[in-house]
This record gives C-alpha cells, sequence and structure tokens, in this order.
C-alpha cells in the first residue's frame, strides 16, 4: 500500500506543476474573454464580434499601458497606487508577492531590475542575492563608496525581502539565471536532480 501511494505521490509531482500552469494560463485567457468581451458585444455589431477578440482587446490594452507606462504623469499615477497598495494589510502582501515576480519581466525594454546573481557569505552561510544597481547614487554614502553595489535578498516564500549595499569585491557570481535562482529561494531551496545549476554555483 505504501509503494502504492508513493507511486501515485511521484505520478502527482510530475503532473500538478505542468496542470496548474495550464490552469493558469486559461484561466487568465478566459478572464480576459470575459471581462472585455460583454462590452465589445455591446459596442460591435453582432456578426463582428468573434470568440477571441476580448482576450485580443486585453493584449492590445496591456500594449498600450505598456507604452504609456513611460509618461510622466501615468508614472506617477501607477506610483500612487502601489503606495497605496503597501498600505493596506494583508493585500500589501500579496501585492508585494507580484511586484516581486513582475521584476521577471523586461522593463520597457531597459534592462532587468534584477540585473545579475550573486553569493554573498555571512559567516558560514551563503546568500543568494540579486544586484539591483551597479552604481549607487553618490548622494547615499558620498563619492567615496564607489564600490558599492545594491543587492536585494529575497524571503523564501515571498515573505518580504532585504536591499543591502555591500561591496563589490564580497560578492561571488554565478551561473544561475535570474528566474532560476529566484525559483530557488522562493521555494525554500527545494530542487529536483534534474536542476543541476545550483550544483555550478556552488563550486
Amino acid at each position: 500500500m505504501r509503494r502504492l501511494w508513493n507511486t501515485f505521490l511521484k505520478g502527482l509531482a510530475a503532473v500538478l506543476p505542468v496542470a496548474l500552469t495550464v490552469y493558469v494560463v486559461f484561466w487568465l485567457a478566459k478572464t480576459a474573454e470575459s471581462v472585455l468581451g460583454e462590452p465589445l458585444r455591446a459596442l460591435l455589431p453582432e456578426d463582428r464580434y468573434w470568440p477571441g477578440l476580448g482576450l485580443l482587446a486585453a493584449f492590445l490594452l496591456i500594449l498600450i499601458v505598456g507604452l504609456l507606462v513611460d509618461a510622466y504623469i501615468v508614472r506617477r499615477l501607477f506610483r500612487f497606487g502601489e503606495s497605496v497598495l503597501a498600505r493596506i494589510p494583508i493585500v500589501k502582501t500579496i501585492f508585494g508577492a507580484f511586484k516581486d515576480f513582475s521584476r521577471f519581466l523586461p522593463a520597457g525594454g531597459k534592462a532587468r531590475d534584477l540585473k545579475r546573481v550573486v553569493l554573498w557569505r555571512f559567516g558560514s552561510a551563503q546568500l543568494i542575492g540579486f544586484v539591483t544597481e551597479e552604481q549607487v547614487n553618490p548622494k547615499l554614502f558620498g563619492a567615496a563608496e564607489q564600490d558599492l553595489v545594491a543587492v536585494y535578498f529575497p524571503m523564501s516564500y515571498q515573505i518580504g525581502g532585504y536591499t543591502m549595499y555591500l561591496h563589490k569585491d564580497e560578492l561571488r557570481e554565478t551561473e544561475l539565471s535570474v528566474e532560476e535562482a529566484m525559483r530557488l529561494v522562493l521555494i525554500g531551496g527545494v530542487t529536483s536532480h534534474a536542476q543541476a545549476p545550483l550544483a555550478a554555483a556552488e563550486n
């Protein structure tokens, strides 16, 4: 019975990530279609609407927001909305998690917020960090501190994180991509044998 249960768990572990990914993608597409589909049906003649038009409209809407986000007024409005969400209990935790995940995406063609993955020795431990700024504002520490970089250390299971300013010579480069390292940190270091990049970082 125990062997049967272990076999079932192995199957579940193999199927669950794929199933959840497909479900989330399907849910996003269905949500976009249902939210924007109804207004489009009301605005367009019946013979002009076709299934999937709501999803296409959602894509175009996000594209337009991406174009406008560089505008000063729009950027200020976004920052104001983010500051409001960051003050609401529970909501700020959820918003913070999504905000961190959004750093995986290129910001309007610019470099990623999380530029590279490094290791920082803290006593006998080594912490995975993400360099977020290579050139620290001299107004912060003075012009003498040219070797400082900003490093973000997220906490496991996305319950927060810390930004520290460290000297470049204290950091050790890794071969991990930002996506690989963030995924590893968020799940508390749990990894499969197939995920070998960590071994390269530890050598």
